[in-house]
């Protein structure tokens, strides 16, 4: 198993965590799309308020797992600004709630809402409910455990339809990764995990990719979207038995 290098003992790293967010949030806001893809949502930025809220109260280090999602989900981390933020688990679990801003440029079938959002996301109230289910408290799962997304950019077709970032083209991923990279690293090297579990098979490929060289070990767990056919039958047993697998859970 990994072994923890010090960096930051004793004190935790959210100023430092903040500035890579805030970093990774200005380069990934440069950044362009071509269609399909019609508008694209940096909760990073319009979300911020909340986010910060998030690493402020949860950033502290070291960590022993990081979980890593994919990227915002439109009723999720676009509304709450927080990694698989179902608004319901955001403000009963995790105790969050703020003003959210809207940004330049909305979709008509995806309007930002913040908290006053009438739909949920069913990932979100997959995982945080697991944590829930397991640790009671969102300060107990804190205590070892973080979550962030890879990318932190969603993609809305002008459908209004989803678009993952591993359906972009590799003229757009180039640049885009490399700035995912950078803030993933970051904050490995920043909370010390000892382990790194991708929340689906993108997650953790893009982990092993971009974290070469560091001492942390990979594992994954099943995405909890309805669009994985498995998750919808016992996401929470599916997921808790990965966990066990790994040596992380009992």
């Amino acid at each position: 198993m990994a072994k923890k290098t010090g960096l930051n003992a004793g004190h935790p790293p959210n100023a430092d965590l903040i500035a890579a967010a805030r970093a990774l949030r200005e380069e990934a806001g440069r950044l362009s799309f071509r269609p399909p893809v019609d508008c694209v949502y940096n909760p990073l930025d319009h979300a911020w308020k909340s986010h910060l809220a998030y690493v402020e109260r949860f950033g502290g280090a070291p960590k022993k797992i990081i979980f890593l999602g994919m990227n915002p989900g439109p009723w999720g981390m676009v509304q709450t600004g927080i990694p698989f933020g179902d608004i319901g688990r955001v403000r009963d679990f995790l105790g969050i709630e703020t003003g959210v801003e809207r940004p330049e440029k909305e979709h008509t079938a995806r309007p930002v809402l913040g908290f006053a959002c009438p739909r949920s996301e069913v990932s979100g109230k997959r995982f945080w409910g697991l944590m829930k289910d397991r640790f009671a408290t969102a300060d107990a799962f804190f205590a070892e455990h973080f979550v962030v997304n890879y990318c932190p950019l969603a993609f809305m077709e002008e459908s209004g339809r989803n678009r993952t970032p591993d359906k972009l083209p590799a003229t757009e991923t180039e640049p885009l990764f490399a700035a995912c990279d950078r803030h993933l690293r970051r904050v490995v090297e920043l909370l010390q995990p000892a382990w790194l579990v991708g929340v689906g098979g993108f997650a953790e490929q893009r982990a092993r990719a971009a974290l070469t060289g560091l001492p942390v070990e990979f594992g994954r767990v099943p995405h909890p979207s309805p669009a994985n056919p498995a998750a919808n039958r016992d996401w929470n047993g599916a997921a808790t038995e990965a966990m066990r697998a790994l040596g992380l859970w009992d």
